[in-house]
């Protein structure tokens, strides 16, 4: 049997609900039962609205619940360097395009283009389709711009990323998923993003960009997650190829839902972990609270 290295990485943007929970007892269980070890990382790019109460609670709350984890645990913030490294070799490939895009400005281009921004296509995120403003201009026009002092993010020019990546691997670009039946390889679909962002106006870096990086500093060769992120599975099989990182397998698993079939969500203020804690709940008693609405897996 392989021995899978999992990871669980919550951002300290809000406590921790019993959907986190889940997903921690999960990543742990995969790694014990393979032999395997288990890491936290700490998705703190966002640093507005991360704080460290928050990540403090994190820790209480793995500890209150008994998941053991890994001593050395990345935090996000304090890698930017890395990603820059990461981002410069993008740059160097040219598959990566800078865009002073606003969201008003893509809005606007959409309404443009578009008879109505409804007939627009969106990506899994819910998120309009970038409609390319920046990606044809003329060096002229690009250089006036980078001289202008404005701040702009990049882009992935995905076409450009997926040749290169077909090219380097000489064949159909798959990953492979262990936990959603059917188990086995899928095709890569990037485009469902269009043009994503790398790395973002104010920090370098993005979190399609930091996850896959991380996943490798940390020797993570499993990645378990829930569903909601499957999507975005493409993109980081895909920035794997292209930075010659290492490949991992993929676990996704269902989702915790509220009784009006949301999923458990910070936005939505789910019960957190730490409101339990505090009514002096038992551990035994979240997971069976846990278990009656989402088994754990028993083999990988």
């Amino acid at each position: 049997m392989i021995k899978f290295n999992t990871r669980f990485a919550p951002s300290p943007n809000g406590y921790l609900h019993l959907g986190h929970a889940y997903s921690a007892l999960v990543a742990s269980k995969l790694a014990q039962i393979s032999g395997g070890k288990f890491f936290i990382r700490i998705e703190d790019i966002d640093l507005g609205r991360c704080k460290k109460e928050y990540e403090e609670n994190i820790y209480k709350d793995l500890n209150w619940l008994e998941i053991k984890y890994e001593e050395n645990i990345i935090k996000q913030s304090e890698c930017f360097d890395n990603y820059e490294r990461y981002v410069k070799k993008l740059r160097d490939l040219n598959l990566i395009y800078p865009c002073w895009a606003s969201r008003s400005e893509i809005k606007k281009t959409i309404l443009k283009k578009s008879s109505s921004k409804s007939s627009w296509p969106i990506d899994p995120d819910g998120q309009y389709i970038y409609p390319e403003i920046y990606k044809n201009i003329s060096k002229a026009e690009r250089s006036n711009l980078m001289l202008s002092g404005s701040k702009f993010s990049w882009r992935l020019n995905v076409k450009k990323a997926m040749n290169f990546a077909q090219e380097k691997l000489g064949n159909k670009i798959f990953f492979e998923e262990l936990g959603l039946e059917p188990k086995g390889k899928r095709i890569l679909e990037p485009n469902l993003y269009g043009d994503f962002i790398i790395a973002r106006k104010e920090i370098p870096t993005s979190y399609h960009l930091s996850v896959t990086v991380d996943d490798a500093e940390q020797g993570i060769n499993l990645v378990t997650r829930g569903l909601d992120i499957y999507p975005a599975t493409s993109i980081h099989r895909l920035l794997q190829i292209i930075l010659n990182l290492p490949e991992t397998k993929w676990y996704h698993h269902n989702l915790l839902r509220e009784d009006s079939g949301e999923k458990l969500s910070k936005t939505n203020k789910s019960t957190s972990i730490k409101s339990l804690r505090d009514k002096k709940i038992k551990k035994d008693e979240i997971f069976s609270l846990i278990k009656a609405i989402e088994p754990f897996p028993d083999e990988v």
